[in-house]
């Protein structure tokens, strides 16, 4: 019970220091982030799910809550959860690799993920969550850091090998992975060239969910 208690107090420690992270402004590795920071993440000592994504788009810079856009509707259709559940960060943690809408680029798409989060911030949030059992790690950036050099070349090759990563980790002890396409509607053909992802994968990821929460 102390552990646990350092952890958590470790924990909301960081989350404060998160929310009131101006890096990539004050001290940017590259151009600084166009406007204010509003840092999205959600986390608790207790949740044993992460879901690790890329980086909050306008609608959710303007809510100020992770998934509030139709990729997190197919998000939670695809966990077999409704919004009171997703948002439950007792069971479910949200940390995206950039925690800030990092700006669209000139054909009004979004931004990578600021490098600032995931350099100053990740492994500190992670070392203080020992509880999580699985992660959802969506899109490549994610993948990047929670795969590493097992990674494959492309997101595709990536998902579909997603049993490897799933196994593997579990059997050395740590957090079972795995990968996931990015839910938004534009990845419509995507998955319709890739039925196994309906067929294989959701069935174990909502099994997987089912019994964590």
């Amino acid at each position: 019970m102390l552990s646990e208690k350092k952890n958590s107090e470790d924990l909301e420690n960081l989350v404060r220091q998160v929310r009131a992270c101006r890096a990539c402004i004050e001290n940017p590795r590259k151009t600084p982030l166009p406007h204010a920071p509003r840092p999205v993440l959600q986390v608790s000592s207790t949740a044993r799910i992460c879901i690790c994504g890329q980086a909050p788009g306008t609608r959710v810079h303007r809510s100020g809550q992770p998934f509030t856009d139709p990729s997190g509707d197919r998000l939670r259709d695809w966990l077999g959860i409704g919004e009171d559940v997703f948002y439950d960060p007792a069971r479910i943690a949200i940390v995206p690799m950039g925690f800030c809408f990092p700006g669209l680029d000139a054909k009004g798409g979004d931004l990578p993920p600021r490098s600032e989060c995931r350099n100053i911030w990740h492994d500190r949030l992670f070392a203080a969550m020992p509880r999580i059992e699985l992660v959802l790690t969506i899109g490549q950036y994610a993948q990047a850091y929670h795969l590493g050099a097992g990674r494959r070349k492309t997101l595709t090759e990536t998902v579909t090998h997603w049993r490897d990563y799933f196994e593997a980790e579990r059997e050395a002890g740590q957090p079972a992975v795995l990968p996931l396409p990015h839910p938004s509607w534009r990845n419509n053909s995507w998955l319709k060239k890739h039925p196994w992802f309906e067929t294989e994968l959701l069935p174990v990821l909502r099994a997987e969910v089912a019994r964590l929460i």
